[in-house]
């Protein structure tokens, strides 16, 4: 394809960033990888960006991994295959480890490496009638990119060896009703939907934030003990910091907090 792999436009606090490669429904490269790595890094460090939204163009958000260029890798050896796998796990733990409120919009099909892209963001926004699919088995493949364990996040390891072993298609309306989708809507709808979504969160307490997105990232793995040890390690970090100072006087003064000035330098 011409042109660049993604796609960056502001709208306000929010930094839309927008896979571009429409002819192939939306599939994934090592080029893509290491351009979304490279934006997410520069909007963590941009104070003007509140929140992100990652989406596709064309009508979908993304088909998976280039199965040309998957079908090529069998002639390499295995350690060249892992070092080009780690381009796409890389990407996954950049937006894992994002700490602004990243969210998915998602049209169309969100298959194989697709699907953990959307999983890997904070929130998801999805078309009613959008597709996801686990669908490596389809093709002899294995799944990668987090897909077993963010799925494993919020299903039955019963319904997740289904899903894995049939590559069978569900429809945002399922993934919502299974608490995967935050919020649905009308087919066409969906970034618009999650640029709501983000701006309510765009302009909110930048360091509380990143450490709650910490906070809920390991809530299912941990134990009550170990939850309650990391809960108190932040509350009392949090009690320091201008933005409670902010927050606590906004409330007892009756008007908005304004978080957003304290992101902005001098």
């Amino acid at each position: 394809m011409t042109g660049p792999v993604l796609l960056s436009r502001r709208e306000g606090a929010v930094l839309v960033l927008s896979n571009n490669n429409p002819a192939a429904r939306n599939a994934l490269s090592p080029g893509f990888y290491a351009a979304l790595t490279e934006a997410l890094a520069a909007a963590a460090a941009d104070p003007e960006v509140g929140a992100v939204v990652l989406t596709g163009e064309g009508g979908h958000f993304c088909s998976g991994g280039d199965l040309r260029q998957l079908a090529r890798r069998r002639e390499l050896p295995v350690e060249e295959r892992r070092v080009l796998l780690e381009g796409l796990h890389g990407m996954v733990r950049s937006l894992r480890d994002f700490p602004k409120p990243l969210i998915a919009a998602v049209e169309g099909a969100a298959a194989g490496a697709g699907l953990s892209l959307a999983l890997a963001c904070d929130m998801l926004v999805a078309a009613r009638d959008a597709v996801f699919s686990v669908a490596y088995v389809k093709v002899g493949l294995t799944p990668d990119g987090g897909a077993t364990a963010f799925l494993a996040e919020f299903m039955s390891r019963q319904l997740l060896t289904e899903l894995c072993l049939t590559g069978n298609r569900v429809d945002g309306e399922r993934m919502h009703a299974l608490g995967a989708v935050n919020r649905l809507a009308a087919p066409g709808q969906a970034l618009a939907e999650a640029l709501a979504l983000a701006h309510g969160v765009a302009e909110g307490p930048a360091l509380a934030m990143a450490r709650i997105k910490s906070l809920c990232r390991v809530a299912h793995a941990n134990t009550l003990e170990e939850q309650l040890e990391q809960e108190a390690r932040f509350m009392v970090l949090s009690q320091e910091t201008e933005e409670s100072r902010e927050g606590i006087g906004a409330f007892l003064e009756k008007r908005p907090p304004d978080y957003a000035g304290l992101r902005r330098p001098g």
